[in-house]
């Protein structure tokens, strides 16, 4: 959101859902001084569930950063000052003019404490008379930005990193992200406020592997993507919640929510943490729909490209730590759900059938639920018909 005064507008925090009140600015794009062309990431801005990019709306040259990497901000708040009247590919004499009106009140001290350390001034905010930018104010910034001796030290020895002795004993302390700290209260949350307990089946992988196999390439041809196993689990969790609806349910207060629509998170892991986007109506989606929503939400989550809405709302929760080589677990239900269900690896294990001992490829899959809905019967039985119909799937399941 920007605000225009004359040449200047005021780059400004977007605004934030109502379930967020702050956010993290992450890494500047641009510095002070620098050209920027419209539509241009300035800055990516972290909140508790996504990450986003701040575009510029217009071209012209960052005269000063207000708000510097790692400060929390607020919905509509000023971060930086875009002069639109010095235009991108201006010449250098014109740039070095624009950010020179951002360093006149610096003061003799602080400019040599940060040429020395190469701190831009422009991107300090003075809290001397006027806005002039003080001795005290480089030195808060440079101890701000310090980095923190490396857990790994004495491995790189790289520039800012701690180099130890052996046998040194090192401890790191590192604020954790919005969406850590989400993910954190979100947990603690849910074995706080549901009874959940957790029940276990196994499933035969060999119909679902043998039909992927047969068909597809054929599948491939004719909807432009891959036939993966989540769709699979997606599909089969919809056929066994429209069985037990309470498994799609959720409390609030005394009463209890019967949603009529299977809106089913699907839970990605990324190096910011984990996220679960949604997929919506997917009773209503094919195989084919489910894939390339998976495929689409595991390269944004990948580049923090998520949305805020597509990360809320869910009835239902799929986990899969098999992907990481996890053999059982116990998930824990994304509040205000009344379950989730954790897909694990798939391995030849032996089995019996028909009094033989058989080598087939197996999968562990848990449930978890909240027991102050939901039955130890109806999670048993929901989880069979999940079992059923990974076991038998036809051919229609794929849409050829």
């Amino acid at each position: 959101m920007t605000i225009e005064t004359s040449k200047q507008i005021e780059i400004r925090v977007p605004q934030l859902s109502e379930s967020v009140s702050e956010a993290t600015l992450l890494s500047w794009h641009k510095q002070a001084g620098e050209a920027v062309q419209e539509g241009e990431n300035l800055i990516d801005v972290e909140t508790d569930k996504v990450v986003l990019e701040l575009p510029a709306i217009k071209s012209g040259v960052l005269v000063k950063i207000l708000k510097q990497n790692g400060e929390k901000v607020t919905s509509n708040e000023v971060i930086a000052l875009l002069d639109t009247a010095a235009q991108p590919g201006a010449s250098p004499a014109a740039q070095v003019a624009v950010v020179a009106r951002t360093q006149a009140a610096v003061m003799p001290a602080a400019q040599k404490i940060a040429e020395e350390n190469r701190v831009d001034t422009a991107t300090i905010q003075g809290t001397g008379r006027d806005g002039r930018v003080l001795k005290e104010d480089v030195l808060n910034v440079l101890q701000a930005t310090k980095p923190a001796p490396s857990p790994l030290a004495g491995e790189g020895g790289g520039e800012g990193v701690a180099i130890a002795s052996a046998g040194s004993r090192i401890e790191q302390r590192v604020p954790m992200t919005r969406i850590r700290q989400r993910i954190a209260e979100r947990l603690l949350q849910s074995q706080q406020n549901a009874a959940i307990l957790t029940t276990f089946n196994e499933v035969n992988m060999q119909p679902v592997i043998e039909l992927r196999n047969k068909y597809k390439d054929a599948f491939e041809k004719k909807h432009g993507v891959k036939l993966g196993f989540s769709s699979f689990f997606v599909k089969a969790a919809v056929a066994a919640l429209q069985k037990f609806p309470l498994l799609n349910a959720s409390i609030d207060g005394a009463d209890i929510i019967y949603h009529g629509y299977y809106d089913i998170g699907v839970a990605i892991g990324s190096e910011r943490g984990l996220v679960v986007p949604v997929i919506r109506d997917a009773d209503q989606l094919s195989l084919a729909g489910i894939e390339r929503q998976i495929a689409d939400f595991g390269a944004r989550a990948k580049n923090g490209k998520l949305a805020l809405e597509e990360l809320s709302g869910g009835t239902f929760s799929i986990t899969n730590g098999g992907v990481f080589g996890s053999m059982l677990s116990t998930p824990i239900i994304n509040p205000p759900q009344s379950a989730i269900l954790g897909i694990h690896a798939t391995k030849d294990r032996p089995v019996a059938e028909n009094g033989q001992v058989v080598i087939r490829p197996m999968n562990y899959l848990a449930l978890s639920y909240d027991h102050r809905i939901v039955d130890g019967r109806d999670a048993v039985l929901f989880l069979v018909a999940i079992k059923e119909a990974l076991e038998y799937p036809g051919r229609g399941f794929l849409d050829l």
